[in-house]
């Protein structure tokens, strides 16, 4: 079984939304919260700020902690090409918010945009799953 630790933020702001980025290296291209993999020795929260960076533009401040999803995905249903074992994935979820930066779509990253949404028009948007989890986690569904 393969591991993957990854850390996203929930960035939700009244006057513009929640912050959302699109993911176009699965099977299915679909809006994910941003966020990522977290490199060998990085501390989950500075993983966050630098995956929010590279994703959105934005620099943020991490708030809180809001938990911890694990999942395994089976073989099958893996998007690397070639994967031939499940993934357990733990994703680290934070509440954080913008201090700096510009909105930009990331170049040739495992997303191509990013964008504000109203909260109420999310649902309706193609999503991962961890969309769903994370709104739960924040409270904010």
């Amino acid at each position: 079984m393969d591991l993957r630790v990854a850390a996203y933020a929930v960035v939700f702001e009244e006057e513009r939304g929640l912050l959302l980025a699109h993911w176009h290296e699965a099977r299915h291209p679909a809006w994910t919260m941003p966020g990522g993999g977290i490199d060998p020795g990085e501390d989950p929260a500075d993983a966050v700020r630098r995956e929010v960076e590279e994703e959105t533009g934005y620099r943020v401040e991490v708030d809180e902690l809001l938990g911890i999803d694990s999942r395994v995905i089976p073989s099958r249903r893996r998007t690397t090409p070639g994967a031939d074992a499940p993934l357990h994935t733990i994703r680290i979820v934070y509440r954080a918010h913008v201090i700096g930066g510009a909105l930009r779509d990331e170049i040739g990253g495992s997303t191509d945009r990013a964008a504000w949404f109203p909260l109420d028009e999310v649902a309706a948007l193609p999503q991962v799953g961890l969309v769903d989890v994370a709104l739960t986690l924040a409270s904010l569904r």
